[in-house]
């Protein structure tokens, strides 16, 4: 498992029974999970003095409750900085486990920087959030072509990049349906050293078109696959979608990028260490391709 332990300002402090504690910066909430299946016996404090709860609906969706508890707040992933807020769903704005990915992209970007400091690297975030792969790869010396759907994430994203000093002109930013805008580009000639893919378990396109995991992720790594460079760095593919395996990322990027680029691929669960019990929280799971 990649485990996300390089955190100072974020710390999950216990977990079971369904939900997690964690400590964001100086706020503690408790929020739901569905892999924390076993029993804790809720001895942290931070079970009773929490600055805010999620707690589900019976009939769907859920709310807050919160205590003393900041409309928007900052926290640091070394020296990137990310604005923190409750979302509906449980969410936050951040994902901290994928800081074993930035990691990893980041450390990919900054070798190909060595190996050829003229080189001018290009890397395409789709499905990209609030931007914290995008801002991490930024931070690594690369141009970064941010794609997602939602303006209100795009927004979130800019601030997060305001946050962390990232010069106006190593991102590009766009509201934009990413199969569409993957193809616009394919027509375009234009190509990218590096890929970034954290797609939804389902969305809808805006028309209508419906995305299941599924039966759309495998076309649509073969579809973005053209637009890599003659000479690309990494591949990275997230999924939080429970039949999407490990061995699924991996039998995937290998099909479609290793037979015809040569490379390697690992693919392996991301997780978050659990301070009270020194366990591991699985969160997903990520396929990495690259040309080591």
């Amino acid at each position: 498992m990649w485990i996300a332990d390089g955190w100072k300002d974020y710390e999950l402090l216990d977990c079971g029974g369904g939900e997690k504690l964690e400590r964001w910066g100086q706020q503690i909430l408790v929020r739901p999970d569905p892999q924390a299946i076993w029993e804790t016996d809720h001895r942290h404090p931070g079970w009773r003095q929490a600055n805010a709860r999620y707690s589900r609906s019976s009939t769907g969706g859920g709310h807050w409750d919160k205590h003393k508890l900041p409309e928007q707040w900052a926290i640091g992933y070394k020296d990137l900085r990310f604005q923190v807020k409750p979302m509906n769903f449980k969410h936050t704005g951040l994902f901290p486990e994928q800081a074993v990915n930035w990691d990893w992209c980041a450390q990919k970007i900054r070798a190909a920087r060595e190996k050829d400091p003229g080189r001018e690297l290009k890397v395409l975030n789709l499905f990209a959030y609030t931007g914290g792969a995008t801002i991490s790869a930024a931070n690594a010396g690369a141009n970064v072509t941010h794609v997602d759907a939602s303006k209100g994430m795009v927004t979130w994203a800019k601030e997060n990049a305001v946050s962390s000093n990232i010069p106006g002109d190593k991102i590009r930013w766009l509201v934009d349906d990413c199969a569409k805008f993957v193809e616009r580009e394919i027509r375009r000639g234009n190509t990218y050293d590096g890929i970034i893919m954290d797609p939804p378990s389902y969305g809808r396109g805006p028309k209508g078109e419906i995305w299941k995991i599924e039966e759309s992720i495998f076309p649509f790594i073969e579809l973005t696959s053209k637009v890599l460079s003659k000479d690309p760095v990494f591949f990275l593919i997230n999924s939080y979608t429970t039949g999407l395996q490990p061995a699924v990322l991996s039998y995937m990027l290998n099909t479609v990028l290793t037979k015809k680029l040569g490379g390697c691929v690992a693919a392996d669960e991301i997780g978050l260490p659990v301070t009270r019990s020194g366990l591991v929280l699985p969160c997903g799971a990520s396929g990495r391709w690259s040309m080591d």
